[in-house]
């Protein structure tokens, strides 16, 4: 039987098809939305508007309004009728059988389908609960006892939409793994799913209008890897995430000591973060008003990233999207280390410009299990190239051309072109001065000798106010750069001002303020630096200096 089943789809579905082009893939792409949600279908009317996806290929079901559902609603509100209106017409070849699964789904002979991408919008459910009576034995290597589950994540179960009968305990190996070019045979058999999900419907849409306007202007930003972790495995995954930053030539910092970015540390322009291995959003994310550029990547890993994708505070998936993420990837519940979506895996089919539904399947080991993909699917953010992008710079928004003139410095320097990087560095900080391109020039000419021409680059920092939460760990390295250079006087107007900002959480206070009297003492400002002292003792004496992941590997 099975090999009557793959000649027949082989005879369906023909030879191997080029890549859709992007108008192709909107064409046939599917919206699911949840008729009893106003917010889901206006998601999906949205989303089908700026992406020119039919509005016929919105397909509207009945569902429960909750995140967590039952196998019985699952199968009744959403698999069966999603599959038998494919079905219908003629998204997804199949027949239909008179038998039914232990779970209650109607059985089909599958031959394929025409299905580009599927999109399920926020008020689609998340995740299916455990359902203990459908527990049945798997085959190895999914026989052991971590994986005799059945909850798992909605859209991984509808993955499989067009695969035929599976079981639905464990896990499914995704074909399309590892797999830069899919034969027509797996592709046939996987639906690629992402979500247009957060914590509320403007998160959505607000995520939405930005992957488009980043996509056409290309990923502009810097980039942060947080790389220790508990396995060596994924530590191994994110070196290597690390690497291909640097070889993209974006400006780039790692942490390399144990934990994640602490708050104090420089996290300006976040267009790409890859770390692990806290369980809910820590750092330099939780600083007041904190945001993310125009279509940032930020991929997390922890056990239960995606427990729920309607807090702001909780996990890491939603309080991402709630900063501004264009794209995240979590797990709603524990997935175990491999089985996540590898996140070297991602950043370099990325790079060679896939879209996003592209790059995710090609990341994932498993379907029918716990992960998620947060995201418009048809999104490529490397549809752009850097020279491309630096020829039209001064069409950018202000605040984003420092980070390019960053990008095209380290580009040089890659090159052995350092005199160049440096004259880009000069010219750019003439036209439009700016803190990221000034440290940036201020580290290049210290280097070289000239400390005071790397102080007198950085001299209109005292003048700017910290206004913007993402930016205080850049006005603190300007500071540090101004004192290390010999203009401690300026370094102690910077961080008055810093000090000025109402919200500035305890623990920068504490940190910076030892900074900043020690730079007071150097500028023979006295009263500052008795100032400074007496509140780092009133901080200490109120004790205001403070700041889990998925199993282990198989």
């Amino acid at each position: 039987m099975r090999c009557l089943r793959l000649l027949l789809l082989l005879a369906a579905i023909g030879p191997v098809r080029a890549a859709p082009a992007a108008e192709d893939a909107a064409a046939r792409l599917i919206i699911v939305a949840n008729a009893d949600d106003a917010d889901s279908l206006r998601i999906a009317r949205h989303y089908a508007e700026k992406r020119g996806v039919p509005e016929a290929n919105i397909v509207a079901l009945p569902m429960p309004v909750t995140e967590t559902i039952t196998w019985r609603e699952f199968v009744l509100g959403i698999w069966q009728p999603l599959q038998d209106e494919l079905v219908r017409r003629g998204w997804i070849d199949g027949i239909a059988m008179k038998a039914s699964d232990d779970a209650g789904r109607r059985k089909f002979a599958m031959s394929g389908h025409r299905i580009s991408y599927l999109v399920t919008c926020r008020g689609v459910p998340l995740r299916i609960d455990h359902d203990p009576t459908l527990v049945n034995a798997a085959p190895p290597p999914v026989d052991k006892p971590e994986f005799r589950t059945n909850r798992g994540a909605v859209d991984s179960e509808l993955s499989l939409l067009a695969a035929g009968n599976y079981n639905l305990n464990a896990f499914v190996r995704n074909p399309l793994f590892l797999s830069e070019k899919p034969n027509s045979f797996e592709a046939a058999q996987i639906v690629k799913v992402a979500r247009l999900d957060g914590p509320t419907a403007e998160d959505v849409i607000a995520m939405i209008d930005r992957t488009l306007a980043a996509e056409r202007q290309g990923l502009i930003g810097r980039a942060y890897v947080d790389l220790r972790g508990p396995h060596k495995q994924g530590e191994a995954w994110f070196e290597s995430v690390a690497r291909q930053l640097d070889e993209l030539n974006y400006d780039l910092d790692v942490n390399r000591v144990g934990g994640t970015f602490p708050q104090t540390a420089r996290f300006d322009a976040p267009v790409l973060y890859f770390g692990w291995y806290a369980s809910e959003i820590n750092g330099p994310f939780t600083l007041p008003d904190f945001r993310l550029p125009p279509g940032a990547i930020a991929l997390h890993i922890h056990s239960y990233s995606a427990q729920t994708l309607r807090s702001t505070t909780q996990a890491w998936c939603g309080p991402l999207v709630a900063r501004g993420a264009s794209a995240t990837f979590g797990a709603v519940y524990e997935p175990y280390l491999e089985l996540m979506h590898q996140p070297h895996l991602l950043l370099r089919m990325l790079a060679r410009g896939a879209t996003l539904g592209d790059a995710a399947y090609y990341a994932l080991h498993c379907l029918s299990w716990q992960n998620v993909v947060v995201g418009d699917p048809l999104y490529r953010p490397f549809a752009r190239q850097l020279a491309e992008q630096w020829a039209a710079r001064d069409k950018l928004p202000a605040l984003l051309q420092p980070y390019l003139a960053l990008r095209e410095m380290r580009r040089l320097q890659a090159a052995n072109k350092g005199e160049e990087a440096l004259a880009v560095a000069k010219a750019e900080q003439r036209r439009q001065p700016s803190l990221a391109v000034g440290l940036a020039l201020a580290q290049l000419l210290a280097e070289g000798g000239d400390r005071a021409g790397a102080a007198g680059v950085l001299g209109f920092a005292s003048l700017l106010p910290a206004n913007r939460s993402d930016e205080w760990g850049l006005l603190r390295l300007a500071a540090v750069s101004l004192a290390e250079n010999g203009d401690a006087v300026g370094a102690v107007e910077v961080y008055r001002n810093l000090f000025k900002a109402p919200a500035l959480p305890a623990e920068l206070q504490l940190a910076w303020l030892r900074e900043g009297a020690k730079a007071a003492s150097v500028a023979h400002d006295l009263a500052q630096g008795i100032a400074w002292e007496r509140q780092i003792l009133e901080l200490e004496g109120r004790g205001e200096t403070k700041q889990g992941g998925p199993g282990a590997a198989l």
